[in-house]
């Protein structure tokens, strides 16, 4: 005859779905404070408007280990106003900073086109600091099928 579930039991069955339940929006957290402590190190905490940076990349990606993307910063490249530096990050890779741009007016123009890879589906963040010290961004949520870059 089976008994009914005594209340301890009951309790500790509870307890541990609640935590099981809770870990995933405190890995979340900690995935986007590491993001954001990467987009620090590089540009500081200055305040990142979106209006300037164009971020292109695939909604769906089938395969994680090459994924195209086009970065477009709207600029004129002169010597009064120009991109000095173009940052790439992903929340849920590794190691969240990608890649490191320096450009300067005789760059002609801002605009980056490379593969990344990506460790599965995730916001990734292009940022653009400009010769006066202002940021951009532009952030684009990747869905991945096959992850890449897994420890």
């Amino acid at each position: 005859m089976n008994s009914p579930l005594k209340r301890r039991q009951l309790l500790k069955q509870s307890a541990a779905a609640v935590s099981v339940l809770c870990l995933p929006v405190k890995t979340w957290a900690s995935r986007q404070d590491r993001l954001q402590e990467a987009i620090e190190s590089r540009f500081g905490p200055a305040i990142r408007a979106q209006d300037r940076v164009a971020l292109k990349i695939p909604a769906l990606t089938e395969n994680g280990y090459s994924v195209p993307v086009e970065i477009r910063v709207d600029s004129p490249m002169t010597s009064d106003d120009y991109v000095q530096a173009i940052g790439l990050f992903a929340e849920e890779n590794p190691i969240s900073e990608i890649a490191w741009m320096e450009l300067t007016p005789e760059s002609g123009r801002a605009h980056v086109k490379t593969r990344i890879r990506l460790a599965g589906s995730q916001h990734v963040v292009a940022a653009a600091k400009m010769n006066d010290g202002r940021v951009f961004e532009a952030r684009v949520f990747a869905i991945v099928t096959l992850a890449a870059c897994v420890i």
